[in-house]
């Protein structure tokens, strides 16, 4: 068995969400709950289907998000792992929760749109998430400046009142 970093190839400004499910019917019943929850976003989605033919079964209303969604799970390559890439102006937040409730959803690695290597164990079955690096390591511990400004642009952006 070895480890391989596999990194997530898109545009700077995107989101996305990784997760772990169990069962082909993921593929529709994320598309259902992303288009409920979210009248009108724009997404891609890719499943790598882990037994029978094993395709990356993808679903979506955006063809440029589903492009990075099938491209970035075939990269990674593991098994009844799913990604969704979200529209420039849509957000994780939005869709989270409803996202957890999915009875088939067993794990989110992560949702951001930060830089992310996927760090995914090969061995001779096939391949697995270990986890993900999103992001950058901490430079230091945020002083009140710091906090001034988180405080302003969270609410500038419309997340506090």
């Amino acid at each position: 068995m070895h480890l391989i970093s596999v990194p997530i190839e898109k545009p700077l400004e995107i989101n996305f969400i990784l997760g772990q499910s169990h069962f082909i019917k993921t593929v529709e019943d994320i598309h259902e709950m992303m288009i409920t929850t979210v009248p009108g976003i724009k997404f891609g989605l890719a499943f790598n289907e882990a037994s029978s033919k094993c395709l990356v079964r993808t679903t979506g209303t955006d063809p440029e998000m589903i492009a990075l969604a099938q491209t970035n799970a075939l990269a990674i390559g593991a098994g009844h792992s799913f990604i969704i890439f979200l529209g420039e102006g849509y957000y994780p937040i939005n869709v989270l929760n409803s996202l957890k409730a999915v009875p088939e959803i067993c794990n989110i690695f992560c949702a951001t749109a930060n830089p992310t290597e996927v760090i995914v164990a090969e061995s001779a079955q096939g391949r697995g998430i270990l986890g993900v690096i999103d992001g950058f390591s901490p430079k230091g511990v945020e002083a009140e400046e710091d906090v001034a400004w988180r405080k302003g642009f969270l609410r500038m952006i419309g997340y506090k009142a």
